[in-house]
């Protein structure tokens, strides 16, 4: 038996499922013996055959005398050709038995097919396993949605991962499946078209996938991507990702759909009689809610609607806590008309209650935005839908991130004094992504457009461009820059010119931070922004700038060496000697302890480094152990950091390492800024060169996300040679 394993699309899946029921039929005894049929479920079933999918098979029979040996007679052979099978000899009834505590198989058994043997046993199994499927459906679906909802916090939403599960995250085909089985349950008519379109491109990328490895594998792994956009027609592999999550979000809109209509029908059998049916309540001007979710008032449906209609269900939906209905969305995307520009009042108003929604806002939006509304309302949604964000720190693509730090952003509206610009600042700032150039200066005039047309005044378009252009001022500065010197402070307050765009920066970083995930945010960020924000309201307020903090006594005084560890700070004395900042680092790094920054000091020749530190992998050393081997360093003893020496830990890919140098920056110093990968004992081997080529650093900003660090040292001089500065980049790349 040959099959076409080497091509993509619906037409090589039907020739596999052609050639594998070949192959499987002349297993078969002739004549076949009565009562007997072997049956395809899953994959075969549907004759959605990857090229490298298992086999699911049934050997049905009516108690048929010898049909262990006929199992033998099959099974062998396929096993023989290095199949992965899955397989069962039941009868009808034991078949129908095990679907009913079975959901995996009452699922398989719905899209049986006959291969060969009895064809009228097959056509009887079918039938009688759909027809129990749907007497059961009432207890049988919320056992399936509850097994569904696990397998998708397993494996997260596919839409929104760059390596998802083109079949078990949700999006996925397992959820075709699952939206099949409403259907079958005579539910609800869940396999609509675009949820068909959606299933036969995953089916694609999953063959592409199947060929790029040469194995059975589901998960879209980043290094095939390349190859699964080219077999699947697409120019790379962004491209491949943003359909994938286009695709991902049409089958996963479905399926809430699709539950939201098991939920209507389960509590219809519930009420049973016509008196008890739902009523509509009235929830804002044109629109109700009716059985649970936002419909159009009958009244709202003209002959020339309101172009303002589907912002204002969107908002009244949303503050509701309500999804909108299917055909209200539908007759919004066919008959309400285009918005005018500059926007009336009351759109602008509908946009900002529901940006103002908090959490329901996303669903809300989600579905808008599947009907083709929210391109309605911002033309340049187009270029944002689906696009992936590639680092690892974002949980999700463009689109979703802006929609999730606008519903964030909600959480501090009562900390500013415009929230409306809160709302708007979250839900565009970073609208220059995908554009040539730096996103934040690049969005700053797609902002400036978008807030025009919909009609804020000319002072609130200037702030929301200032909001876009700045959103990353206070935690790049914060995480990079030393705030105890005046000219940080200084900096910042002259680019943010007042208080009330100051406090607006503050919310949108922590929203835009939640936004993105756990690893973009830290108490000690959260610190850091803080005083930050406090020393800039201080310089805005009456032109305070901030002092150098005093050395600690402790440190300036007594025996050397000295070792205070006080929670996160970790602070050494030593007698004064260069290298002592490097040696240190590296001590910490043996401990796995991560730093956030560094501060040295020469006081009456004595060196003092202070570091602010977080474990690396969530667990605090020994502090005993860490004390003795950082009185060690501080003698000299370069054993301890040994291994870091050899660069046992560096790590290769990925973009080269870039040196960036800030003049006038610091008030005493030049900023060298190193852009690299991430990596125990970086600062050590860095520090270390610095040392080597006679660059004394005053204090180091680190800053890691995800994988990348960008670490930023204070050097103290001019360095205004080019040729000095050239030689202490060479030697920082070199170990970066």
């Amino acid at each position: 038996m040959k099959l076409d394993t080497d091509q993509v699309g619906a037409a090589a899946r039907d020739a596999r499922a052609a050639a594998l029921d070949r192959f499987l039929a002349e297993l078969m005894p002739t004549p076949v013996p009565r009562g007997v049929a072997l049956v395809a479920v899953g994959g075969l079933g549907r004759r959605e055959c990857a090229p490298h999918s298992d086999l699911d098979l049934l050997l049905l029979h009516q108690a048929a005398p010898g049909i262990g040996d006929l199992a033998t007679q099959l099974w062998y052979p396929i096993w023989d050709r290095r199949y992965a099978l899955d397989h069962s000899t039941r009868t009808l009834a034991e078949a129908l038995a095990v679907a009913q505590e079975d959901l995996a198989v009452a699922l398989g058994l719905l899209d049986a097919r006959h291969v060969a043997g009895d064809p009228a046993l097959t056509a009887e199994l079918v039938a009688a396993a759909r027809d129990q499927w749907r007497r059961t459906a009432a207890s049988g679906l919320p056992r399936l949605r509850a097994a569904v909802e696990q397998r998708h916090d397993r494996h997260g939403e596919l839409a929104f991962l760059l390596e998802g599960d083109v079949k078990e995250s949700r999006g996925g085909l397992r959820d075709v499946g699952i939206l099949r089985s409403i259907g079958y349950a005579g539910v609800a008519d869940t396999m609509l078209p675009p949820v068909r379109a959606a299933c036969t491109r995953l089916l694609d990328v999953r063959d592409a996938l199947h060929l790029s490895m040469g194995r059975r594998v589901d998960r879209l792994l980043a290094q095939e991507a390349a190859a699964v956009a080219a077999s699947v027609g697409l120019p790379d592999r962004d491209a491949l990702l943003r359909r994938v999550a286009t695709d991902a979000r049409t089958v996963a809109h479905a399926l809430d759909d699709g539950w939201r209509s098991v939920t209507r029908w389960r509590e219809s059998r519930r009420r049973g009689a016509p008196a008890s049916r739902p009523q509509r309540r009235p929830l804002a001007r044109d629109v109700v809610e009716y059985d649970g979710e936002a419909v159009l008032a009958r009244t709202a449906i003209a002959a020339r609607p309101d172009p303002t209609l589907s912002l204002r269900v969107a908002a009244a939906a949303a503050t509701a806590g309500l999804p909108i209905a299917r055909a209200t969305c539908e007759w919004l995307a066919s008959y309400c008309p285009p918005l005018p520009r500059p926007w009336p009042a009351p759109a602008r108003d509908a946009l900002l209650t529901l940006l103002g929604a908090g959490p329901a806002l996303v669903a809300t939006w989600e579905t808008c935005d599947r009907y083709g509304l929210v391109a309605g309302w911002l033309p340049e949604w187009h270029r944002l839908r689906s696009a992936p964000q590639h680092h690892p720190v974002h949980l999700y693509t463009l689109d979703r991130h802006l929609v999730q730090a606008a519903a964030e952003a909600a959480r501090f509206a009562r900390e500013v004094e415009r929230p409306d610009l809160l709302l708007l600042g979250a839900l565009l700032h970073d609208v220059g992504k995908g554009l040539p150039g730096d996103h934040s200066e690049a969005g700053a005039p797609v902002a400036e457009a978008i807030a025009t047309r919909i009609g804020l005044p000319a002072a609130d378009v200037a702030v929301l461009r200032q909001l876009v252009r700045l959103h990353l001022l206070l935690p790049e500065t914060a995480t990079r820059r030393d705030l105890s010197d005046p000219v940080t402070i200084r900096t910042v307050a002259d680019a943010v010119a007042d208080l009330s765009t100051l406090e607006l920066l503050h919310a949108l970083a922590r929203a835009d931070a939640a936004a993105t995930g756990p690893a973009a945010w830290s108490q000690w960020k959260e610190r850091l922004i803080g005083d930050l924000v406090a020393s800039v309201a201080a310089a805005l307020r009456d032109g305070g700038l901030p002092t150098p903090p005093e050395p600690d006594p402790a440190l300036v005084a007594g025996p050397l060496p000295a070792v205070h560890l006080d929670g996160d700070r970790v602070a050494v004395a030593a007698a004064d000697r260069s290298g002592l900042l490097g040696s240190v680092a590296g001590c910490l790094a043996m401990h796995r302890l991560g730093v956030l920054s560094a501060d040295t000091a020469t006081v009456d020749g004595r060196a003092l480094v202070e570091f602010v530190v977080e474990p690396r992998f969530g667990q605090w050393p020994d502090p005993s152990r860490l004390a003795v081997d950082l009185r060690r360093v501080a003698e000299g003893d370069i054993s301890v950091t040994q291994r870091l020496r050899r660069g046992g830990h560096r790590r290769g890919g990925g973009a080269p390492p870039r040196v960036v140098w800030h003049r006038g920056a610091a008030s005493d110093a030049v900023i060298l800024e190193l852009r690299a990968a991430d990596s125990p004992g970086l600062l050590f081997r860095v520090a270390s060169a610095l040392d080597e080529v006679g660059a004394e650093v005053r204090a180091a900003r680190i800053s890691t996300l995800g994988a990348d660090a960008v670490d930023a040292f204070y050097l103290t001089g001019s360095w205004a040679d080019e040729g000095d500065r050239k030689r202490v980049e060479t030697a920082v790349l070199a170990v970066a």
